[in-house]
């Protein structure tokens, strides 16, 4: 049979072969009627009360073998899962319906899924958009658990192989066993799918959106998954053959060369040390970030202990899990833990926070505007983590602060949580650092008076971005506009780091933009002193800082900040990092 190339999206790079082993989504049988008697309700709405049970429990599963692969915000996701199973307006809805319609559990989780799925599809928020997948995840797990089908079938894959499929949920994804599942291409999904994130978080190369991918495929074919180029080959010739087996070659020799340098400290070629620190979700992070060279974290995002639950966490809840990520870090140099304080808000779903619905979320009740109102939720929060600060060194961060005001009652609300501490004879550090997050440009441009009142300044690309350019981020109408290395966002960092220096407090990094290796010489030219990103990202650039010295960083630094658009900086760091033979991921 001829070779044939199918072209697709590349959602997460790296080239695999192996033989097709191609799956098809169990087909969920349909109940004997869609109606029931009347007598029947009791005995339906029992069945889907157990089913449900073990939708939770299989999910609970899930989340247990994810821990050490997947990112907090992407276990998030699983979490979303399970508080659907629980949510009061989803099961119990569907129970109502067997109840009052006389629907069978099958047809009541069809129609009840669907309900929910279209109003999630009808939300002006990609994100958002993207939850309707989940819960049609959820649904067709309660409806296999009442047909009697393998909700595993996946996990049972235990060959060398290449999976195809016309979808793929998230939750199937997660049970991909790395060791045999090498790659997967399907004919669904997009760059920005639940699915896509896991298989980047997982480091397994995928090619999603490939039209007709079934209809040429068969088990036991050879197959090529080229992620980065968005290519899937069947039946490749020997001339393809040869090819790819060189690049994966190249590829293993990179990965190779990537983990020496995760034991070393990150440091540029003349010696100037830097921080190669990770972002991090929860204690539980820690273990891999310290795997893969973390120096400190830079970031502790503490949102998802407040998510996926009916009340908000206990100052107990949250102090172990702080108290555990400073007991982690302090295991290594500098060894710092930044604890950022509650970054939520409308664009989250938290009923208990009585958060009101917001046209416009990103601009609205959030972040430190919401916890200086919520002050007993706030000074909940602040006691735990200065308790935390007694088990390492913890610092803590303010979010979203717009000027000086904002700055100054924080910092008020954690003098208050200081005094119940020490009334109540608790141990914490008194000298704590206390930074604030840049990440809006009324912050940038007065960061001078911002330097005056706090002991380091974190800039998060992620969010300045959107705000200097007036781009949603998820939005992929206009996603490329969407770039950190525009002339405003880079002139917004200068300008913060040269109020920095005066005030002689380091700055550090937190947004996807310290995890670029095409930035990360750019970035120590500016002056970062810290760099905190993704952990699987820290050996990269450990390696990258290694080939350059501080004095070609800075006069990078000095040209592109000189650059009239994103497309003149990208094409002189691409020049710096050909001149110097800094290997790139493609």
């Amino acid at each position: 049979m001829e070779t044939v190339v199918c072209t697709g999206i590349g959602v997460s790079d790296g080239v695999r072969m192996a033989k097709a082993r191609v799956y098809h989504q169990p087909a969920v049988r349909q109940a004997a009627a869609e109606t029931i008697a009347p007598e029947q309700a009791d005995t339906e709405q029992a069945r889907l009360r157990v089913a449900a049970e073990k939708a939770g429990q299989v999910v609970e599963q899930l989340l247990q073998k994810s821990q050490s692969v997947l990112q907090e915000e992407q276990i998030g996701i699983l979490k979303g899962q399970k508080s659907m199973l629980t949510d009061p307006a989803f099961v119990p809805e569907m129970q109502r319906r067997i109840q009052k319609q006389n629907l069978s559990a099958e047809a009541a989780v069809r129609a009840v899924t669907e309900q929910f799925a279209e109003l999630f599809r009808k939300m002006p928020d990609p994100y958002m958009q993207e939850r309707a997948a989940d819960v049609q995840d959820a649904g067709s797990r309660l409806l296999r658990i009442l047909s009697g089908e393998d909700c595993t079938a996946l996990s049972e894959i235990q060959e060398e192989s290449i999976l195809l499929a016309q979808d793929l949920s998230a939750s199937d994804t997660v049970q991909l066993d790395r060791r045999y599942v090498l790659a997967f291409a399907m004919e669904q999904g997009g760059a920005t799918s639940h699915t896509s994130i896991f298989a980047r978080s997982m480091g397994i190369p995928a090619v999603v959106g490939i039209s007709g991918l079934l209809q040429q495929a068969h088990d036991g074919d050879w197959v090529i998954v080229d992620g980065a180029a968005g290519k899937c080959i069947l039946r490749p010739d020997e001339k393809m053959i040869a090819e790819y087996r060189k690049k994966m070659q190249e590829e293993a020799q990179r990965r190779e060369l990537l983990t020496t340098y995760a034991g070393k400290p990150a440091a540029l070629a003349n010696g100037r040390r830097m921080i190669a620190a990770a972002n991090i979700g929860s204690d539980t992070d820690a273990a891999f970030a310290l795997q893969q060279g973390a120096e400190a974290s830079g970031l502790l995002r503490t949102e998802q202990l407040f998510l996926s639950r009916g009340t908000a966490p206990t100052e107990e809840e949250q102090f172990t899990i702080y108290r555990r990520a400073a007991e982690a870090f302090s295991k290594v140099s500098p060894g710092s833990v930044v604890i950022r304080t509650l970054d939520i808000g409308g664009d989250k779903a938290v009923p208990y926070l009585s958060i009101p619905k917001e046209q416009n979320p990103f601009l609205g009740y959030r972040a430190i505007r919401l916890c200086l109102e919520q002050k007993e939720l706030f000074l909940t929060q602040l006691r735990a983590i200065l308790r935390a600060s007694a088990f390492g060194k913890v610092q803590v961060m303010f979010p979203m602060i717009s000027g000086v005001g904002e700055l100054l009652a924080a910092k008020a609300m954690l003098q208050e949580a200081k005094a119940q501490l020490h009334d109540r004879g608790e141990a914490y550090d008194q000298q704590i650092s206390v930074g604030v997050m840049i990440e809006i440009p009324s912050a940038a441009l007065t960061a001078p008076a911002l330097a005056k009142e706090v002991d380091f300044f974190s800039i998060g690309t992620n969010d300045l971005v959107q705000y200097t350019l007036a781009v949603d981020r998820g939005n992929e109408k206009v996603a490329s506009l969407y770039d950190y290395f525009h002339p405003a966002v880079l002139q917004l960092i200068h300008l913060t780091l040269q109020a920095a220096q005066t005030r002689r407090i380091p700055v550090g990094m937190c947004g996807n933009m310290a995890g670029d290796p095409l930035a990360v010489p750019l970035l120590a030219g500016m002056g970062l002193q810290e760099l905190s990103m993704a952990a699987g990202s820290i050996p990269q650039v450990k390696y990258v800082l290694s080939c350059v010295t501080a004095q070609e960083c800075h006069a990078l630094a000095e040209a592109a900040l000189r650059c009239d658009s994103p497309q003149e900086v990208r094409k002189k760091l691409r020049d710096f990092a050909h001149t110097h033979r800094i290997q790139l991921p493609q």
